[in-house]
């Protein structure tokens, strides 16, 4: 126990160093066609081209031997890499501008020469063969020496100089919305510190960050008036103006915006730091340029880190050629280029500009698994593969493939229903929410809590007493057999579209933090469960769950506990730092159904939990392997007590995630998001071994998903529709067909999910399972109709269905409610316009023996 105390410790302390490895690698493109270069160019990304416009230089030598600045009007355009093309010049000679990419266009506002400064702003595009120029409105004042930045369609621009001659900066915000039909540049309130020029800014997240550059004090000396600045602000529309954590030291010129490294962070490179401002004069052609240091910027934490230096090379003579050397650039553009930092020339010295195009590819840190984690993670696999091999011996019936022979043990049937709820990407995904922001969508995890005794009363009883192995066997006894093949398939066609995605997430997030290939990841986990499922059945199905939940709670208790160790004061500074960030709010008390806020969160705790506990084969199958109905209530409760300290554990695990990287910045890569924090964490910081076997619970969440999929999917199937159609048909058929169907359906799943990996379609298949998904309310609501009314018949039930999907495809497409509130939209429209209808339409009422919550106690057939 000591020496497990130590590592923990030790695994602490190396990450506390606050240097991370290097977060760009370097290379170049082709030189811009000029000897010189510029600095202050318009730069940036239209139809796939590299458009770089104006600039200022000296041609004619070094300003020390009396040569002149000269501004420029010349374009250059960069198309695949090759070659540079000349293209039409700008209107005027302009430099020190804003220059930032929107759609297939060049944004450039703003900049100057020698005697005045501009308000001009317009849009270039490149035509493949000329760049077209659209105006702008103009800003509210001209400007140079400012800094901007583009949020989805909303450019913004602070700070900067006035005029050549001002002798104070601007403490001025701009913003203008270039999607609007009629474009004006909005004042905003200005940040709640010192005018600035030369600043830095960027966007992630919806948040504009805005970080040092320097002010002007007149009464300093001439030539160097400069203050520089550190600090650092954050706005947004809805929250304004916020202080953020400091840079590490002041900088001011840096290229701009900066770049979003990995979606989480944003990388400031290089800038001038002002130490060596009072001897430029002095200094000349031996000036040693500008800092080459990496700055990462972490919002969600608030944190620093220096990732790595610029390459800097002097070369052999920076004299007398100071283009053979690579020196990092200020004063120019950070042009995102497909994923790319693009640093088009700039000035690499006072005085000095250089003709290269840099390029700055995010660098992913590799992650290698010890001996030990692959024999942990070889042998947990295997673990599940025997036992499919020994449930195979006695799956002998379709009542044994798909019920387990009704001889599951309560608590083992609970535990299943609770890992089948726990999937891999809620594994990670609650601790990441958590991490991210707080605990106020607890409340909708803990809605099984407060509705078992609703499904343990009001429907458990129903699918126990018909004896039913298709949850939608119900339907066609309480309505119509049009309603049980509709409620079929649409569970049958949601399942099958998921499939893909329950297989690719984790195996996106694995293969990030493990190096493995993705589609490795998806072959071992599509083959292992589709073998042991087809083997094993439902039986194997529950007890591969049983074990991932051991494993799974376990690990997770574990990481708590290294992640407590690896923090200042240990579990009680945790907690105080997590206060103080506000990351354990419980609630948001605001009443505004667009948000998840507590009235939003309360409703999905009830109707979200309703939707899978009520109406998902996969789930009420469950209930259906136990002996007798009292072992699935048992079942059912079993479930709604492990989900209190599992909610508690993933919630706490990710705000003691968030204290952590708060501390220890450099443990964090930039080039992992926010979703696989804790798989990241897994794999850098857990002991040796621990790691391993936590990762393999992870691959068997994801075959659990899957295999609980596949299993119910051919119970439906062949219950439904194979053997409802054909009820003379014999019991071995219909287990060949199950297991036949286990196989196609795996290997279905596997495909969908390497298709995926592979032409990145998961937008179109996302926006088909949202749209599917919304039908999960409208069964929950059918499903009520049938157990709490006795008038509502099947031709009421399908008004309702009917007029449930018309409701949420309106809140769906014409209301900003949130998409919580989905599944109590459409199951109180279903109930509500069912029974509704059941007035207006009247029909005769049939009895209903065993079939309601009025008539439970009476006869009812089995069969």
């Amino acid at each position: 126990m000591c020496r497990l105390a130590i590592t923990f410790l030790a695994l602490a302390a190396a990450a506390a160093a606050q240097d991370a490895p290097a977060v760009l690698e370097w290379d170049e493109l082709p030189p811009l066609p000029d000897a010189v270069g510029f600095a202050g160019p318009f730069a940036g990304i239209s139809d796939g081209a590299l458009v770089v416009a104006g600039g200022a230089n000296f041609p004619d030598g070094r300003p020390w031997d009396g040569a002149v600045k000269r501004w420029h009007a010349s374009t250059f355009v960069l198309e695949g890499e090759n070659e540079w093309r000349a293209a039409d010049p700008l209107a005027r000679p302009v430099a020190y501008g804003v220059g930032l990419t929107w759609r297939d266009a060049v944004v450039c506002i703003g900049g100057g020469d020698a005697d005045e400064h501009f308000a001009d702003a317009f849009l270039l595009r490149w035509t493949g063969e000329r760049l077209e120029r659209e105006d702008l409105p103009e800003l509210p004042r001209p400007v140079a020496f400012a800094c901007g930045a583009i949020d989805g369609d909303v450019v913004y621009v602070a700070g900067g100089l006035e005029s050549p001659a001002a002798e104070r900066p601007l403490a001025t915000f701009y913003a203008l919305d270039l999607s609007a039909e009629e474009r004006a540049w909005r004042v905003l309130d200005p940040w709640p510190g010192p005018a600035r020029m030369l600043a830095v800014c960027g966007v992630l997240d919806g948040g504009f960050y805005l970080f040092g550059g320097c002010d002007l004090d007149p009464q300093l000396e001439a030539d160097n008036k400069r203050v520089y600045l550190k600090d650092v602000y954050r706005y947004t529309p809805d929250s304004g103006w916020s202080r953020r954590a400091d840079m590490p030291l002041a900088l001011a010129g840096g290229p701009t915006p900066a770049f979003a490294a990995g979606g989480e962070h944003l990388a400031l490179v290089g800038g001038d730091d002002g130490s060596r401002r009072h001897e430029t004069a002095t200094l000349r052609d031996e000036h040693p340029g500008f800092r080459a240091d990496v700055h990462l910027y972490h919002p969600l934490t608030d944190a620093w880190v220096v990732a790595g230096e610029f390459p800097k090379d002097v070369g052999p003579d920076p004299g007398g050629d100071p283009n053979a050397g690579r020196w990092p650039p200020v004063t120019t553009s950070a042009v995102d280029w497909d994923g790319r930092l693009v640093l088009a020339s700039g000035e690499v010295r006072p005085g000095v500009r250089s003709p290269r195009v840099l390029v700055g590819s995010p660098r992913p840190r590799e992650v290698s698994f010890a001996f030990l984690d692959w024999a942990a993670l070889g042998l947990y696999l295997a673990i599940l593969l025997g036992m499919g091999f020994w449930f195979a011996r006695r799956e002998h019936s379709t009542d044994d493939f798909f019920l387990a022979g009704r001889r599951i043990p309560w608590w083992a049937a609970g535990a299943s229903i609770f890992g089948t709820q726990l999937s891999a990407i809620t594994f990670m995904a609650i601790p990441a929410k958590a991490y991210a922001t707080d605990w106020t969508y607890m409340v909708g995890n803990m809605g099984i809590v407060a509705m078992a005794p609703v499904v343990v009363y009001a429907y458990l009883p129903f699918f126990r007493k018909l004896h039913v192995a298709s949850a939608y066997e119900y339907l066609e006894r309480r309505f119509a057999l049009s309603l049980r093949l509709f409620g079929s398939v649409a569970f049958i066609v949601y399942q099958l579209a998921r499939m893909g995605i329950v297989l690719l997430l984790p195996a996106l997030a694995l293969a990030a933090v493990t190096g493995l290939d993705v589609r490795l990841c998806i072959l071992a986990m599509g083959m292992l469960s589709t073998v042991y499922t087809a083997l094993g059945g439902i039986e194997a199905v529950i007890w591969t769950d049983v074990l991932q939940v051991v494993v799974l709670m376990g690990g997770a208790l574990v990481a708590f506990f290294v992640v407590s160790a690896g923090v200042d004061g240990g579990l009680a500074g945790m907690v105080e730092v997590a206060v103080s960030a506000d990351k354990l709010r419980l609630a948001d008390l605001r009443l505004d159904w667009t948000e998840a806020t507590l009235g939003v969160l309360l409703m999905s705790a009830i109707f979200n939990t309703l939707v899978p506990y009520t109406t998902d084969q996969a789930v009420i199958q469950r209930y259906l392997t136990t002996s007798d109905e009292k072992q699935a209530a048992r079942a059912v409760w079993t479930n709604a007590v492990l989900t209190i300290p599992a909610t508690l554990l993933f919630y706490g695990l990710g705000s003691a995630l968030f204290v952590f990287y708060a501390q220890h910045p450099a443990a964090l890569d930039p080039a992992r998001t926010t979703d696989q924090v804790f798989p990241w964490f897994i794999a850098t910081q857990l002991p040796v071994g621990i790691a391993g076997l936590l990762i393999a619970g992870i691959f068997a969440a994801a075959m659990s998903s899957l295999d609980s999929s596949m299993n119910s999917i051919a119970t439906a199937g062949v219950t439904d529709f194979y053997r409802r159609f054909r009820p003379l048909v014999a019991d071995a058929r219909c287990l060949r067909l199950a297991r036949v169907l286990t196989v196609v359906l795996g290997a279905l799943g596997t495909g969908t999910a390497l298709l995926l990996a592979r032409f990145d379609v998961r937008s179109l298949l996302d926006l088909f399972l949202q749209n599917l998904g919304l039908l999960g309310g409208t069964l929950a609501g059918l499903f009520a109709l049938g157990i709490f009314t006795r008038r509502v018949m099947a031709v009421h039930a399908w008004i309702g269905v009917i007029a449930s999907a018309a409701a949420l495809v309106y809140a769906r497409e014409a209301t900003d409610i949130h998409g919580l509130v989905y599944a109590g939209i459409g199951s109180g429209t279903c109930f509500v316009s069912g029974i509704l209808s059941s007035w207006i339409v009247p029909r005769t009422i049939r009895d209903l023996p065993g079939l309601t919550l009025w008539t439970v106690n009476d006869d009812s057939p089995t069969t």
